[in-house]
C-alpha cells in the first residue's frame, strides 16, 4: 500500500479538529468547519461569505485586517482578543492565523480558542493577589501611636514594592510614632526584597516615625550586610515583646487590637 500525504483529505481533517476553524481569503469566509459553527453558535450558511473583521470590535477592526494581509506571507503571532458571536454575546479568545492553499487561491486559516476560563481564573488570581498585597502591608496597632507591621510568607518584588508605597501612608494615616516591623515570619528573601525593606524603613524615619525590628533571622541579616544595609541607625530586638519594652510598654498592660 503506497502512502502519501497528498492524498489526505484537508477538508476532513478540518472538519473534524475540535478548535473552531475559519477559512477565508480577500476578507471572505469560504468556509468553517463544525466546531466553528458551534462557537459562534451559527450554521455554516450564514457565516460563509461574511467578512472576517465582523466578529470584531470596531476599534480592532483596522488592527485586525492588517494582521490578516501579513498573514497571507507567514504566520501571524498568536493574540487574545474579544469577539462577537452570530447571536451578539461577546467572548475572549486566542487567535492564530497562517497562509494555505486552497487549490489555486491562496487563504488565511485561523484558530479559534476559548479562553473565558482562562482569563476568569488569571482575574481571580489577580484579585486574590491584590488582597494579599493588601494584608502584607496591613499595620496591626497595639497601643496608641504604636503598631506592628508583620511580615510573613515569601515576599517577592512586586510585594515588596507594594509595602514600600503603601505602609508610609499608612503609618502617617494612623499617627503612628513607633512601627515595630516583625521578620519573624519572612522566608526566601533575595537582596532586592531586602533593599526595599529597609528602604521603607529610611522613608519612614523622614516621616518622623521611628521603627524597631524584631524577628530578623541571621540570614536576613547577613543579606542586609551584604547589599550595604546597616541597621545602626534602628534598633533591633529579638521579638515583638522586647520591642514593647523597649518603648518602655508594661508587661500587664493589654493590647488594644
Amino acid at each position: 500500500m503506497s502512502e502519501n500525504i497528498s492524498d489526505i483529505d484537508y477538508k476532513q481533517v478540518i472538519e473534524y479538529a475540535l478548535e473552531p476553524l475559519i477559512i477565508h481569503s480577500q476578507l471572505k469566509i469560504i468556509d468553517i468547519n463544525r466546531a466553528a459553527e458551534i462557537f459562534f453558535r451559527a450554521s455554516k450558511k450564514d457565516i460563509i461569505g461574511a467578512s472576517p473583521l465582523d466578529i470584531f470590535k470596531d476599534t480592532s477592526k483596522s488592527a485586525i485586517e492588517k494582521r490578516i494581509q501579513s498573514a497571507y506571507e507567514q504566520p501571524a503571532k498568536v493574540i487574545e482578543e474579544t469577539i462577537y458571536r452570530m447571536d451578539g454575546t461577546t467572548i475572549e479568545v486566542e487567535l492564530y492565523c497562517h497562509p494555505v492553499w486552497i487549490g489555486e487561491t491562496k487563504a488565511i486559516q485561523t484558530y479559534v480558542r476559548d479562553i473565558t476560563e482562562r482569563k476568569a481564573a488569571e482575574s481571580e488570581q489577580k484579585r486574590m493577589l491584590e488582597q494579599v498585597n493588601e494584608l502584607s502591608s496591613s499595620l496591626v496597632p497595639l497601643l496608641d501611636g504604636i503598631a506592628v507591621l508583620p511580615l510573613a510568607g515569601s515576599i517577592d518584588e512586586q510585594r515588596a514594592t507594594q509595602i514600600l508605597e503603601s505602609v508610609p501612608i499608612k503609618a502617617q494615616k494612623q499617627n503612628i510614632k513607633f512601627l515595630i516591623i516583625d521578620f519573624s515570619g519572612l522566608y526566601n528573601l533575595d537582596s532586592v526584597v531586602t533593599e526595599y525593606i529597609f528602604k521603607m524603613n529610611q522613608v519612614l524615619s523622614m516621616l518622623g516615625v521611628r521603627s524597631l525590628l524584631t524577628g530578623i533571622r541571621p540570614e536576613t541579616a547577613q543579606m542586609a550586610v551584604q547589599i550595604g544595609t546597616t541597621f545602626k541607625s534602628t534598633p533591633t530586638v529579638s521579638t515583638v515583646k522586647d520591642a514593647l519594652q523597649l518603648l518602655g510598654v508594661e508587661h500587664n498592660k493589654s493590647l488594644l487590637i
